[in-house]
C-alpha cells in the first residue's frame, strides 16, 4: 500500500465502496443489538487498533506514528478528535439500536450543509447563491420538523456536528488519515479496554456470551476501518466535487434501510426530508459549477 494516488476508476471505486458500507452499516449494528451502545463503542475502538496496525504494517508508516507520538501539540488534537468521534460513533449506535435509523440519514445528509457553513464562517469560504440556497433549505428543513413533527431532531443534529467539529480538527492537523486514525484509536484503547473489562467483570457484558456475540463485537473493528480506509483511497484519487456527490450514497442507503425496517415516516417526515434533499441538489449544482470554473 503506498501513499500515491489511486487511478480514477479505482478510486471511484474505492469510494464507493466506502460509502456503501457506511449505508448498510446500521444492518450490521442491528445484529449487535444484544449489546448498549458503550459496549459497541468500546469494542470497535479496541478491535480497530490491530486492524489498523496491520494497515500501518502494510504502508510501512511506523516512522509517522513514532513522529506523531512526539508532537505534543499533534497529540492533543489527535486527543480531541479522538473524543468527537468515538462520541460520533456512540450516537450513531445508539440511534440504529433504538430504531431511529431515519434520523441518522438526515444527520448525514444534514452533514455537508453545516461543511458549507464551516467553510464559510471559518475559511472564509464564497458563499454563492447556490450555497447559501442550500443552507437556507436544510435550516428550512429542520424548522419544519420542529414545527409540524414537534421535535428537535436532536441525534441528527448532534451527528452532523460532531462529525463536522472532527473533519474541521482533522483538516488542521497534518497527518495522513491512516496515521491520524491510528493514533486515535490508540488514545482510545486503554481506557476503552479498562472501561470494557469493568462491564464484563461487574454488570455482565456480552463477549463472553458465546462464539457468535464475540465474532460481531469483533468485527465492529474492520467495520469501522474499512469504509473510511477505502474513503482515503477514493478521496485521493478524485476530484473534491466528485468526492461530495458520491458522499450522499451513504445516507441514501441508510434511509432505504430505515425504510425497510418499518421506522415512522410520516407526511412531516417527507417535507424535511424534501427540504433537505432540494437544499443538497443546491449543493450538488454548487460543487459541479465550481468544477468546471476550475482551471483544468
Amino acid at each position: 500500500m503506498t501513499s500515491s494516488s489511486a487511478s480514477p476508476a479505482r478510486a471511484g471505486l474505492a469510494a464507493v465502496s466506502g460509502y456503501t458500507i457506511w449505508g448498510l452499516s446500521p444492518i450490521f449494528y442491528k445484529l449487535l443489538g444484544f449489546a448498549a451502545a458503550s459496549e459497541i463503542v468500546l469494542h470497535r475502538a479496541i478491535w480497530s487498533v490491530p486492524t489498523l496496525a496491520l494497515v500501518i504494517w502494510l504502508a510501512r508508516s511506523w516512522p509517522q506514528v513514532a513522529g506523531v507520538l512526539t508532537r505534543p501539540k499533534t497529540l492533543g488534537l489527535l486527543l480531541l478528535s479522538a473524543i468527537l468521534i468515538a462520541g460520533n460513533w456512540w450516537l450513531f449506535i445508539y440511534a440504529v439500536n433504538t430504531d431511529r435509523v431515519l434520523e441518522v440519514s438526515l444527520g448525514y445528509y444534514i452533514n455537508p450543509l453545516m461543511n458549507v457553513a464551516v467553510g464559510i464562517l471559518v475559511f472564509r469560504e464564497s458563499f454563492g447563491r447556490w450555497r447559501a440556497a442550500a443552507v437556507v433549505l436544510a435550516a428550512i428543513g429542520v424548522i419544519n420538523q420542529i414545527l409540524t413533527v414537534g421535535t428537535l431532531p436532536v441525534i441528527a443534529l448532534a451527528l452532523a456536528g460532531s462529525f463536522t467539529l472532527y473533519a474541521y480538527i482533522r483538516k488542521t492537523i497534518a497527518v495522513d488519515g491512516r496515521v491520524g486514525l491510528f493514533v486515535e484509536t490508540l488514545i482510545l484503547f486503554l481506557p476503552s479496554l479498562i472501561a470494557l473489562s469493568f462491564i464484563e467483570v461487574s454488570t455482565g457484558g456480552h463477549f463472553l456470551d458465546g462464539p457468535w456475540p464475540a465474532l460481531l463485537l469483533i468485527l465492529s473493528g474492520p467495520m469501522t476501518v474499512a469504509p473510511l480506509l477505502l474513503f482515503i483511497i477514493g478521496a485521493r484519487g478524485l476530484h473534491f466535487a466528485t468526492v461530495g456527490l458520491l458522499q450522499f450514497i451513504a445516507p441514501t442507503l441508510q434511509f432505504a434501510v430505515g425504510v425497510a425496517y418499518g421506522e415512522p415516516f410520516s407526511a412531516a417526515h417527507a417535507v424535511t426530508f424534501g427540504f433537505i434533499w432540494a437544499g443538497l441538489a443546491c449543493f450538488a449544482v454548487s460543487m459541479i459549477r465550481r468544477r468546471k470554473a476550475a482551471p483544468a
